[in-house]
């Protein structure tokens, strides 16, 4: 008879299945051995609770908990770190952070660097940043001393939530505790500045880095590329690429996307192409994010066919599209007033089964309004819900101003009243096209009344509102109300246009 395989070599099985993703797999298997009365240990119970913890089976997790009190088994800190690992998969944030509490009161088990990371990962990805940094704080008063891993964790999350004064103080904390940060530690608050500006600290930053001998590299070196790339500061981005360089730092593909797609919202498109053609004899192939990112750049200087020749390279380089090249495509061609080639890429788009997003309708809906064809964008809104891709208040606006420019006030105004209905708070450019509308029919009191409800409804007036509602007066011959907002306008620190200062000259004068 053929002697039965050792509990050893089922668990070793059973970990190799998991290692796979094979979780329901490693479940039947741990069920079968069960049935057929296979000696389990600890170990095998571990591996259970976890598999059953990745599947979203806590309940089941703590089901086999109760196995290990009647086999005469203890539970050991595996065992509680998975438990809490899958109540925080669970969503059960809560529970978890009681069971971690629960653990070092009753002293049920020595938390290991593993559950601390755990607990600090579950509760910085559930936005509870704070109870995360109050346990950090706890942990001084006992003998747990959580690594450098958790200390990311919490200080990322804590830039991430715009908290970096935090984040810095509790680096200065991580230090004086003889724990020394890594390059994650310090890249981590390096964006967590630049997203705030900061590029003052940001330099200090770096500064104390060099003297704590690290390093900036690559990905801290992207982090400043692409932060002063998104303020505009292109010549700031260029000369830390250069620093780049001088360190024989290489450079990698998203370096050389963020300058593609920087210089190309800027407009200097040649240089951009610059960038792009340099890669390949860098050792680096184009991405589609870099592909995407210089189609749009050649969108906007309205060089459409030389994008449309880019587009048409993506497959020929090895490249899938997405979404996102699509829907940039299909931005330029409305803008060139290129509707038939336009609605032709969208359906190529379907027929490559790429699912257009919220933001592929409205540059389609918007597209197809600004040529003033807005009995197709309305087919295609239609379209839109029927696939299940919700409208959001741009895609109404979109119509709304599509109406409006149609001269089709009746119909954009019942549109506008149905947003409530709908789950949606028209936004102030929403607003302002409706007054505008109203004032330019006539309609002076209906829009001083909507005035007053946007403002009651939070959406303060701008520049482009003041400038409309004055214009409307004046085209009503309300000079002494226009006079009232203009006064108004010029408190709140706005101008107005080059038509507003021709409309009041034309009538003070003429």
């Amino acid at each position: 008879m053929r002697p039965q395989p050792r509990v050893v070599d089922f668990n070793k099985l059973l970990t190799s299945i998991v290692k796979m993703k094979k979780y329901a797999v490693a479940h039947n298997l741990f069920d079968e051995m069960r049935q057929l009365d296979i000696p389990i240990d600890q170990v095998t119970m571990n591996i259970a609770i976890n598999c059953y913890c990745l599947l979203n089976r806590v309940d089941l997790g703590f089901a086999i908990l109760g196995s290990f009190f009647k086999r005469g088994y203890e539970p050991d800190v595996t065992t509680f770190s998975t438990l809490i690992k899958g109540l925080f998969l669970d969503d059960k944030v809560m529970e978890a952070e009681r069971l971690f509490k629960k653990l070092l009161t009753l002293k049920l088990c020595e938390p290991n660097e593993v559950t601390i990371l755990t607990v600090m990962n579950g509760l910085c990805k559930a936005g509870h940043t704070l109870t995360a940094y109050d346990l950090l704080g706890l942990f001084e008063k006992t003998s747990f001393k959580p690594n450098v891993y958790s200390y990311n964790t919490v200080i990322d999350s804590l830039c991430k939530d715009r908290r970096v004064d935090e984040a810095l103080q509790l680096l200065a904390k991580m230090i004086d505790k003889g724990i020394s940060p890594d390059i994650v530690t310090y890249a981590s608050i390096v964006q967590g500045l630049c997203n705030l500006g900061r590029w003052k600290d940001v330099k200090d930053l770096i500064h104390e880095m060099v003297d704590h001998k690290i390093y900036l590299d690559v990905i801290t070196f992207n982090i400043l590329v692409d932060a002063f790339c998104k303020e505009g500061l292109v010549k700031e981005a260029e000369d830390v690429v250069e620093i780049m360089m001088q360190r024989n730092i290489s450079l990698d593909v998203v370096t050389y996307t963020t300058l593609i797609d920087v210089y190309s919202l800027v407009g200097q498109i040649d240089k951009a192409r610059q960038v792009f053609d340099s890669m390949p004899g860098k050792g680096l192939k184009p991405s589609i994010i870099s592909y995407s990112s210089l189609i749009n750049g050649y969108c906007k200087k309205g060089r459409v066919d030389e994008a449309w020749g880019l587009f048409l390279e993506v497959p020929r380089k090895g490249l899938d599209y997405d979404v996102v090249t699509y829907t940039t495509m299909l931005q330029g061609l409305f803008c060139a007033g290129r509707c038939a080639d336009g609605l032709k890429l969208f359906k190529d788009m379907h027929a490559r089964q790429l699912i257009p997003d919220v933001m592929t309708y409205n540059t389609l809906l918007n597209g197809l309004c600004m040529n003033k064809q807005i009995d197709e964008a309305f087919s295609f809104l239609h379209i839109m819900e029927e696939q299940g891709v919700y409208p959001n208040v741009i895609t109404y606006s979109t119509l709304i101003h599509g109406l409006c420019k149609d001269g089709k006030l009746e119909i954009a105004r019942d549109l506008f009243n149905k947003l409530p209905s709908k789950g949606l708070q028209p936004n102030i450019q929403l607003y302002t096209t409706i007054i505008g509308s109203l004032y330019q029919e006539g309609h002076i009191e209906e829009a001083r009344c909507l005035l007053v409800e946007m403002e009651k409804s939070g959406c303060t007036p701008d520049s482009v509102t003041y400038n409309v509602c004055i214009q409307g007066l004046l085209k009503g011959k309300l000079l002494g109300e226009a006079k009232t907002f203009l006064d108004e306008m010029y408190r709140q620190g706005f101008s107005p246009d080059a038509t507003t200062v021709s409309m009041l000259l034309h009538q003070v004068f003429l």
